[in-house]
């Protein structure tokens, strides 16, 4: 199976959004567990996560270690519109710019998945 995880949720929404990142992360856990092809991929605020969940005292912390291997990066263009590129650089993550849009410096190709035919899951 191919599963892409998709985290939009924003970090400084709260409890909510800290949920929907911590079960997407679950998600990527069991996918390779699984031996799945997983990816998980930052957009929107979203984008702000990476930094969040690097610091050792996050309580996502280690579930986030475990899984980082999936991680594909983080949008160029929604990082940039939400404050979050050299955060996302400074994680070591590349900024997804595989798709041109007008007015940005590139997004993340989220259509590929489809395409491809991945089960694509939005956090």
């Amino acid at each position: 199976m191919k599963t892409a995880i998709i985290i939009l949720s924003d970090p400084k929404a709260g409890e909510e959004a800290l949920g929907r990142a911590f079960n997407a992360l679950a998600l990527a856990h069991e996918c390779l567990q699984a031996g799945d092809e997983v990816e998980v991929i930052f957009n929107g605020a979203g984008t702000r996560w990476p930094e969040e969940l690097t610091k050792i005292s996050h309580p996502a912390n280690g579930l986030y270690n475990t899984v980082r291997e999936t991680v594909k990066g983080a949008s160029c263009g929604c990082a940039a519109v939400f404050g979050a590129s050299k955060g996302v650089e400074a994680c070591g993550l590349p900024l997804l710019k595989d798709k041109a849009l007008a007015g940005t410096p590139g997004l993340s190709n989220l259509r590929r998945y489809l395409a491809d035919g991945w089960q694509t899951l939005i956090f």
